[in-house]
């Protein structure tokens, strides 16, 4: 391409090559020969290119009439795009793009060659004429719309390229579709009778289009020059004076047709779809056009937004007609945000924004906050001054029915809640946080909503209320992750004061008690906690999460107690609170206002300790007291089960910090976990037991198995780059590299077919969250492992999704060129292991997989696998009656790969 522009003497033979290569009915060759075309003109310049316009002109709009370009203002909803992969499309792009340049090189101040050429040829004409009649009365709906593309297409291109071709375009065309409209100029007697002229038809849809278009094309024009700052002084010329002349009556003609759409039955309803679209696009080009060079004027402005916002304020049940108003709106504050156009801003939040923040403070309904949150959320999206008025609405609006629903508890006032929160929190905090135009955003709504926590006296919402409790959570995680520390600082303060002034929380300082008796007693004797009491601490603890490392703790050792206390009474918030300290623990000892003696490694041991204490110290003493005082022992089993769930939060957050001590913590869990093969004595319950010492125990084993999930699992609500935690990389790797020797020993020593169980369901957890590449470094010693996990966790429905799970790693492996390799002498065993589990019964997701890694065999050696073709087939058969049908196609396509090896060749 650089070799044909490299000199213009080689115009002579270069054009006639491409024009000819144009011709061709391959795609490729026309794409080609457009971009060629496109470089080549300026190149060579417009005195040499001036013989060959007339062909140029002719090729460029064969092109486009043949393969016509899909507008998307033309396009029934604002929003609507294209295929750009398709080629027919990135030939009309490239036409299009061409042309702009032809008329770009052609058009000087000697000479408008091409550009008469264009606005003077016949077809155009003939194009302009078909459209312009309307619609139904000579040709097809589709072949008007074809011949609107391909007009609307060529002006709109035309006319964007300078100021000069714009008035050419507009001298051609506009003035005769103000005829064909029937809209008087505004200095004409007829002016003022526009909107009852309307009122009385319905108007062309072919002009209108071009109207819009051509309009679009004027705003356009100017938005590229005041941006580029080229041809400012021409962009006031003879068009820009044309659409000023008739702006007043056309704003009422498309105001009357968008009242009339709604009300007059039309042939179809995607006919009344259409007008109405054109009308709506039309009102929003005017008041788009730059402020100082707009045609209309600031009450025709006023006008345009007011019909709007009559749209969304008001009782009509036309969606569609609601949903083009609010993109109009928006559009029209952006463009006022993009151009800083002052004097219409002003307008712009009266009229709107003040509307809107009005009706979210009186939210009447669930019917009617819905509609008007979202309105107000996307008109706050435009621009900084706009959000300045949503934001604090929205949170006085939170703040009020959060307020009211602790009062009364009433279900719509909570529907109410749940809605604004989840505005809050994808659009406005969402914007807040991705612009970086607000320093502290939601501070206000924290302290508000611990405010009111702290002057309720009862909460009356219940406590079965947990969805509305984590999306408060979460949105004051989201709140508080955007602070900068010093806010932070604040708003964790406010949330401790206000625990403290509750009285019922244990908030004395560091050491708790340190036996497992005491520690048992103390944890049971805390009285049990009203609504109120629990949802304080959880907002402290979603606080907590979303902490910086270098925020201060205001009296640290007391959150560390409260905390780690909450943990062992089974408050998951906790656990994530306490591993959040953990993660984010500083250097520095005045930060969390804990004396010297508690530096991390101390924290830590004091803590696991503790936890260990409850597991592994004399386990069966304490239930013997416990079961003499005449309680349960179920309640040691739980305090079991939440200290085994800390410590793998705990665990969790060393492992993302890098620490040490993280390998005390594991050794801790594979000592719960191998407990089970001793036996605890068999207790008589008092009436409150369901079940002997020796099952109570094996619970407790079961959760340190799962607890190596919360080890390497992601979490969305804490210990994430998005709430500030401290992760170094290859954690989960170097974990993997430390574990699998324990494991692989420990399956290899073990005695006990439930333990073993146990021991594949924490392996389960471990390889399913480490990458692939990791595991096949270390294939001989996890695929055995891998494939006896798959036989031993089958039989119990609690283990299904690890099972599908480990089918995921095992496809991975017969995927994987180098895991072919590794796995090719244990294929015998995998294949037996897969026609089990084609009718495991608990899930669906298992059988298909199964299948798709019986396809993935067949990649395999041939000499090894056909041996045990027969019995798959077999095994298939009874797959081809499952009754679930993406598993019977998944079997259909297995059965045919199995079946059609008898052909291969062995080789």
């Amino acid at each position: 391409m650089h070799a044909f522009c490299s000199t213009p003497y080689f115009e002579p033979f270069a054009i006639p090559l491409i024009l000819d290569k144009l011709s061709s009915s391959l795609p490729l060759a026309k794409i080609d020969s457009l971009k060629y075309l496109k470089n080549c003109m300026p190149s060579f310049g417009g005195d040499r290119m001036l013989q060959h316009a007339q062909h140029i002109w002719t090729a460029l709009k064969d092109v486009i009439f043949n393969l016509p370009p899909k507008l998307e203002a033309l396009s029934l909803t604002p929003d609507s795009g294209r295929d750009m992969k398709s080629d027919e499309n990135e030939i009309a792009t490239e036409a299009l793009t061409c042309l702009k340049e032809a008329v770009l090189v052609y058009t000087c101040p000697d000479g408008d060659v091409f550009l008469s050429l264009i606005i003077n040829d016949t077809d155009i004409e003939e194009s302009f004429t078909s459209i312009t009649l309307q619609r139904n009365r000579f040709d097809s709906p589709d072949k008007v719309d074809s011949q609107l593309s391909v007009l609307g297409s060529i002006l709109s291109v035309t006319a964007t390229t300078s100021s000069f071709c714009c008035g050419r375009v507009f001298q051609k065309f506009f003035s005769r579709l103000m005829i064909i409209l029937e809209v008087p100029a505004q200095n004409s007697k007829y002016g003022q009778d526009a909107t009852t002229k309307v009122a009385s038809r319905k108007l062309n849809y072919g002009a209108l289009c071009l109207c819009v278009l051509l309009l679009t094309s004027g705003r356009d024009l100017i938005a590229t020059s005041l941006e580029s700052s080229v041809g400012m002084e021409m962009l006031q010329d003879s068009w820009w004076y044309l659409i000023q002349d008739f702006s007043v009556p056309l704003t009422s003609t498309f105001k009357s047709a968008l009242e009339i759409s709604n009300i007059v039955v039309s042939e179809s309803a995607n006919s009344n779809q259409e007008h109405v679209f054109c009308c709506v696009k039309g009102l929003q080009v005017l008041a788009t056009y730059p402020g100082p060079y707009s045609p209309i004027t600031k009450d025709v402005f006023e006008d345009i937004i007011a019909a709007f916002m009559s749209v969304i304020t008001g009782s009509s049940s036309d969606s569609y007609l609601w949903k083009l108003s609010l993109k109009s709106l928006t559009m029209i504050g952006t463009s006022i945000t993009r151009f800083n156009d002052l004097d219409r801003q002003i307008i712009y939040n009266k009229i709107v924004v003040k509307q809107l923040v009005f009706l979210l403070v009186q939210k009447d309904s669930t019917s009617s906050i819905a509609p008007t949150l979202e309105a107000a959320s996307e008109i706050g999206i435009c621009g900084l001054d706009y959000m300045l008025q949503v934001i604090p609405a929205i949170e006085d609006a939170i703040i009020s029915s959060f307020m009211q629903a602790c009062v009364d508890g009433n279900c719509k006032t909570i529907k109410v809640l749940v809605l604004l929160l989840d505005c809050y929190c994808s659009k406005v905090l969402s914007w807040s946080h991705n612009s970086g135009k607000l320093e502290a955003p939601g501070m206000s709504f924290a302290i508000g909503i611990l405010g009111c926590m702290e002057n309720i006296i009862d909460l009356k919402i219940e406590p079965r209320m947990q969805d509305l409790l984590n999306r408060m959570m979460m949105a004051l995680q989201l709140v508080v992750r955007g602070c900068k520390e010093h806010d932070q600082h604040k708003v964790l303060h406010k949330a401790f004061n206000v625990l403290q002034a509750s009285g019922c929380f244990p908030v004395g300082s560091l050491p708790l008690p340190s036996g497992i008796y005491e520690l048992s007693q103390f944890t049971q004797d805390l009285s049990e906690f009203t609504c109120r009491e629990e949802w304080l601490l959880y907002f402290t603890a979603s606080i907590v999460m979303a902490l910086h490392q270098q925020t201060p703790v205001p009296d640290g050792g007391k959150l560390l107690n409260l905390f780690l206390v909450f943990l062992l009474k089974g408050h998951l918030a906790a656990a994530h609170a306490l591993a959040s300290l953990i993660n984010k623990w500083p250097t520095g000892f005045d930060i969390l206002g804990l004396s010297k003696a508690y530096t991390l490694d101390g924290t830590i041991d004091l803590i696991v300790t503790l936890l260990s204490n409850i597991l592994l110290d004399n386990p069966g003493r304490a239930v013997t007291m416990m079961n003499n005082e005449g309680r349960p022992t179920q309640f040691f089993s739980n305090l079991q089960i939440h200290a085994v769930i800390g410590l793998g939060w705990i665990g969790k957050a060393l492992l993302l910090r890098g620490h040490d001590r993280l390998k005390d913590i594991t050794m801790i869990l594979m000592k719960c976990l191998l407990l089970c093969e001793n036996e605890m004595p068999s207790l008589s319950s008092d009436g409150s037991d369901t079940c002997n010492g020796k099952d109570l125990q094996y619970l407790v084993a079961r959760s340190a198995a799962d607890a190596f999930r919360i080890l390497l699992s992601d979490s969305e609500v804490c210990l994430t780059k998005n709430f500030h935690a401290i992760i170094k990389p290859l954690g989960k790797q170097r974990f993997f590299s430390s574990m699998l020797p324990i494991l692989h020993t420990s399956v290899k020593d073990c005695n006990s077919s439930r333990t073993r169980t146990l021991l594949y369901q924490a392996f389960g957890h471990i390889v399913c969250e480490v990458p692939l590449i990791v595991l096949i470094a270390e294939a001989k010693k996890v695929i055995p492992l891998l494939l006896e996990a798959l036989s031993a966790l089958d039989g119990d429905i609690m283990n299904k999704d690890l099972l599908y799970c480990l089918l995921l790693v095992l496809s991975g492996f017969l995927m994987d060129e180098k895991g072919k390799e590794e796995i090719i002498d244990y294929v015998h065993v995998v294949i037996n292991h897969l026609i089990k589990l084609i009718s495991y019964p608990h899930m669906t997701l298992v059988r298909e997989t199964t299948i798709q890694c019986l396809v993935a065999v067949t990649g395999l050696s041939y000499t090894r696998i056909y041996p045990m073709r027969t019995k798959v087939l077999r095994a298939l058969s009874r797959a081809l009656d499952d009754k679930k049908r993406f598993v019977r196609q998944e079997a259909v396509k297995c059965y045919h790969a199995w079946a059609s090896m008898a052909s291969r060749s062995l080789r």
